[in-house]
């Protein structure tokens, strides 16, 4: 088939378009991708349409089953790499400490929850909820509060926690 002209093309695109991204979605289960998988399809249909016009269907058949597995063993080496790079980032993560700085860190680590302990409960489960990453509403469902109050909740056992710290380093 020659290089199809541009009503002609037009033709197969709105007759075949709709076919051909319904498959694509079927394969790769992404609607974003498969747009773009379905545009690269017509893209090589517009520069080597096959040699028999009767053909067209069954040749977007196959041209869009390359593509889309193509597409997925992308993705799949992608998510190995990034995988490999995380485990790797741990591993340098763990290898970097010294026993020394472990030994320190569960050192302050005991050290705050002894401070923690000597605040009281509301105080306690205040913070332990806000360094935890909940927001001042999450906080507020928790505790059963309203919301404007957690903010001077979370300021006044911070300074009590302070309070708590600097009499514990000048008693030691």
């Amino acid at each position: 088939m020659e290089h199809p002209d541009s009503d002609y093309f037009r033709h197969i695109f709105y007759k075949h378009y709709p076919s051909v991204r319904r498959k694509l979605i079927a394969l790769v289960r992404d609607e974003a991708a498969a747009d773009d998988l379905a545009q690269e399809v017509f893209l090589r249909l517009y520069r080597n349409p096959p040699d028999d016009p009767q053909v067209i269907g069954a040749w977007l058949h196959r041209v869009l089953t390359r593509i889309a597995y193509d597409h997925m063993s992308k993705r799949a080496r992608e998510r190995a790499l990034q995988e490999k790079q995380e485990l790797h980032l741990r591993v340098t993560e763990q290898e970097g400490k010294s026993n020394e700085e472990t030994v320190l860190e569960q050192f302050e680590h005991e050290e705050l929850r002894g401070w923690l302990d000597q605040l009281s409960e509301r105080d306690r489960q205040v913070l332990l909820l806000r360094f935890s990453g909940y927001s001042y509403a999450e906080i507020a469902e928790k505790l059963q509060i309203r919301t404007p109050l957690v903010g001077t909740l979370i300021h006044r056992a911070t300074a009590r926690l302070k309070r708590h710290a600097e009499l514990q380093t000048q008693v030691e």
